[in-house]
């Protein structure tokens, strides 16, 4: 139950349009919703402001349709990422509105597209490294924000970023994705005052060790206003990026 939700729920009281008992009913999931095998965090938009993700891998698909079931019942744009085919059919096939995105494995269920807030801007060096930039791009406008990509530029033709500047320069917060030497997020960041959080993909040869080459090459940046996720965490780079936005356009 999202503020939208509980301010509805006390509404339906003041009007007598539901009652005490019912109401208690709506708010016992509240904090969580014991599943046995999982725990449903009912209360995460509440603190965090979204609701919470699920993480597939791991799980079976009949654990992933229930608790994207119950997160669904109050809140939309519910994501569950990492996901393959498999996991989008058994969603279809329970009946649950959705969207999926092959690429970047996500599914959005209860999808509702806004226009957003604020500017966040997803670059991407190349075009190996596009699918965990669409899972932090998807993300990011599924949490409220309005984004802009810039995919396929990458430091070996500085020209194609370059082109670009302005709109990094407007933006709130940059998520730069890149996979090999890792490189991007650096460079973004001696270009433009906005913070960058840099996200390495496990994208590269033999000595780029599925991603650690470029995880390290961010973390050692010599650029200030770089911060840095996991391989591959397109997911937790959205969600920072959207912190940010929001608190940027909340102060304005």
């Amino acid at each position: 139950m999202d503020r939208e939700a509980l301010r509805k729920l006390l509404e339906d009281l003041r009007a007598g349009r539901t009652d005490v008992d019912a109401a208690a009913a709506r708010l016992r999931g509240l904090p969580y919703e014991n599943l046995h095998f999982a725990k449903v965090d009912h209360h995460r938009a509440l603190r965090g402001g979204a609701p919470e993700a699920v993480f597939c891998p791991g799980k079976t698909p009949a654990q992933i349709v229930a608790i994207l079931t119950r997160l669904a019942e109050g809140h939309a744009n519910v994501l569950a990422t990492r996901a393959e085919q498999v996991v989008a059919d058994v969603v279809a096939a329970a009946r649950l509105p959705h969207v999926y995105h092959a690429q970047a494995r996500l599914v959005i269920v209860r999808p509702e597209p806004g226009e957003g807030i604020g500017l966040v801007v997803v670059a991407s060096a190349g075009t190996a490294d596009h699918p965990v930039a669409e899972e932090a791009a998807l993300v990011a406008e599924a949490l409220g924000n309005r984004v802009e990509r810039v995919f396929d530029c990458g430091v070996a033709g500085l020209h194609r970023l370059l082109h670009h500047y302005d709109l990094l320069a407007q933006a709130n917060v940059i998520v730069a994705v890149a996979g090999m030497e890792g490189a991007l997020p650096s460079v973004i960041g001696g270009l433009v005052d906005r913070p960058v959080i840099a996200v390495p993909t496990s994208v590269g040869y033999g000595a780029s060790f599925g991603g650690v080459a470029a995880l390290l090459a961010m973390l050692n940046s010599c650029a200030p206003g770089v911060s840095v996720v996991n391989i591959d965490n397109g997911y937790g780079a959205a969600h920072q990026a959207s912190q940010i936005n929001h608190l940027v356009e909340k102060i304005r």
